[in-house]
């Protein structure tokens, strides 16, 4: 069991380092927005490279911060039954939710991504606009990304669904134990 909580603290400590990491990109979205704005309605002028560059930003940040968005529960959920559970109701609704939802929508995703990820490297892929930037080929890879983000911190749930179902709440990270009732 310790192995397994081992993971779990391996898991989360990645998508945590990550998510501090992309989440700085929305700093720099604001600021080539910004620029863009000034540019076109202060100056007449636009740059279609940097057009694309904040769009691309956007969903590198996205695609690379899913994975804590996770972690930190962030994602819409339906909670009117969740939240006021015990601790092991929630254990068994995220351990069922990741078997039969979670990770075939993961497995999905790579297998529909591999294919078209592969073939915008293969092609070198650039924008679509003139003038635009190039590298799409590089953005599209964060769909893997994404996958694998999102995949790992679901074998996060898991593991901590497990120690809870066995009784080893002590195991669990201080910071991704459940909440308690409201």
């Amino acid at each position: 069991m310790k192995s397994l909580a081992f993971a779990v603290r391996l898991c989360c400590l990645l998508n945590r380092f990550l998510g501090q990491v992309f989440s700085w990109l929305t700093l720099g979205i604001v600021l080539v927005c910004f620029t863009v704005v000034v540019m076109r309605y202060v100056f007449s002028a636009g740059s279609i490279l940097m057009q694309d560059l904040y769009v691309w930003m956007n969903g590198v940040m996205f695609m690379g911060i899913a994975g804590y968005t996770l972690l930190k529960e962030g994602h819409v959920r339906v909670d009117i039954f969740y939240r006021t559970a015990s601790f092991k109701h929630k254990a068994k609704v995220d351990l069922l939710g990741c078997l039969v939802f979670l990770f075939p929508f993961i497995i999905t995703i790579t297998i529909y991504a591999l294919p078209y990820v592969a073939r915008s490297w293969r092609f070198m892929e650039g924008s679509a606009n003139y003038g635009g930037m190039p590298g799409l080929y590089v953005v599209k890879s964060f769909i893997l990304v994404f996958a694998f983000v999102v995949g790992i911190q679901g074998l996060a749930m898991v593991g901590r669904s497990i120690l809870v179902l066995a009784n080893r709440m002590d195991l669990v990270p201080a910071d991704y134990r459940y909440e308690e009732k409201a």
